[in-house]
């Protein structure tokens, strides 16, 4: 546990950083309970070998600021597991079992799903200690990666943005880099609106048709345990070619910091509606708004999972949850691109003031101020 996290301290947290080992099972993860000035934390459990405690804490600070931007009365967490999430199904659950019992205190964290966990694996938590959200339907819950909640709301932010680009999402051309539980459903639904998909990537590599690829194709080919590089119609690509396929919208839905300094140069774009958390380094946006290219941040645009997780927690239904997605993404969306227009800033500091003013009042009602004392290590 390194003394570092202390340099990441601010107002408003990190609250909690807890570093999990059990050699037993081969668990090492790290929890970062962000803030929960508004209500217990949501964040989802990620698993990949390359995580880190800087990892988790800043996707922490995106779930903070993500649940207030979105209204909801909870705060910002997050868990990060080492491990390759592919591992046997046996060994996936014995270790996410025993994650959940030595976290069975922490009453300010909901677990949720994230990259390299599912609703399945919420599942086992819920078995464990009772708290999860994004759980099977046979459990009450509401299936963020069936229904594609984040994906709907990728589309709703990218339907509000394009109008701020003057073009509509008819025959616009989309490139999603990240074809995952995200991003074939941010294709599925502007697909459905008549958008192009033109580029797709996956950890493998990626496939280019400017004619346009086949969703539903790639949907398939996907659920086969296949890359998109296998499909037929198009020019297979190494992953990192999507960067430069001209595009009217790009789509970052993979892992952090995707794009920065270096490679920023290298989009040929006119509107990027973030998909992933952190995707794109805050130098990077910077350099996208001298260029004049229009982002929507990612804790506005990629907030449907997290708002249809909360309506899960509380009782609501799908179709609740779908049109609160809809309704709070329009708004946000709106809301924040309109302000950075008027004021000629970017995106991401009207989005963050947005969210902070919310945190910092809720924060006003609380009778204790830990939020402000830096973060404790256990």
């Amino acid at each position: 546990m390194s003394q570092d996290m202390f340099l990441f301290a601010d107002a408003l947290g990190p609250l909690k950083i807890i570093h999990i080992y059990e050699p037993s099972v081969n668990l090492k993860a790290v929890l970062v309970i962000d803030n929960i000035a508004k209500g217990p934390s949501i964040g989802g459990v990620r698993m990949a070998e390359d995580v880190s405690t800087e990892e988790c804490f800043r996707l922490a600070r995106a779930m903070t600021l993500k649940n207030a931007a979105a209204g909801l009365p909870h705060g910002g967490g997050k868990v990060v597991v080492y491990g390759d999430p592919r591992m046997p199904k046996v060994q996936k659950m014995t270790l996410l079992r025993t994650l959940a019992s030595a976290l069975r205190t922490e009453e300010g964290y909901i677990f949720g799903p994230d990259m390299g966990t599912d609703e399945e694996c919420m599942a086992w938590v819920r078995d464990e200690i009772g708290r999860a959200v994004g759980l099977p339907r046979e459990l009450g819950g509401i299936p963020l990666d069936e229904i594609g909640a984040t994906g709907w709301g990728l589309y709703h932010a990218a339907d509000v943005a394009a109008q701020f680009c003057d073009f509509e999402l008819a025959g616009t051309r989309v490139a999603i880099q990240g074809f995952g539980a995200v991003g074939k459903h941010a294709a599925r639904f502007l697909v459905d609106k008549g958008a192009v998909l033109v580029m797709a990537s996956d950890s493998c590599g990626a496939i280019r048709n400017m004619q346009g690829l086949n969703v539903e194709e790639l949907i398939k080919l996907k659920e086969k345990g296949s890359s998109v590089g296998d499909y037929p119609d198009g020019e297979r690509m190494e992953r990192e070619a999507i960067i430069d396929v001209e595009c009217d919208i790009w789509i970052p839905a993979a892992r952090p910091d995707v794009i920065h300094e270096d490679n920023v140069h290298r989009l040929n774009t006119k509107l990027i509606v973030q998909g992933a958390n952190i995707p794109i380094t805050h130098e990077a946006e910077t350099i996208l708004s001298q260029k004049g290219i229009l982002y929507v941040p990612d804790f506005i645009a990629n907030a449907g999972g997290v708002i249809c997780a909360a309506m899960e927690y509380h009782g609501a239904t799908k179709s609740a949850a779908l049109a609160t997605i809809e309704e709070k993404i329009r708004n946000n969306t709106g809301l924040v691109l309109s302000r950075a227009k008027a004021e000629g800033i970017e995106p991401r500091q009207v989005a963050i003031k947005i969210a902070e003013e919310r945190v910092r009042k809720a924060m006003s009602f609380r009778r204790h101020s830990s939020f402000s004392m830096g973060p404790q290590f256990i």
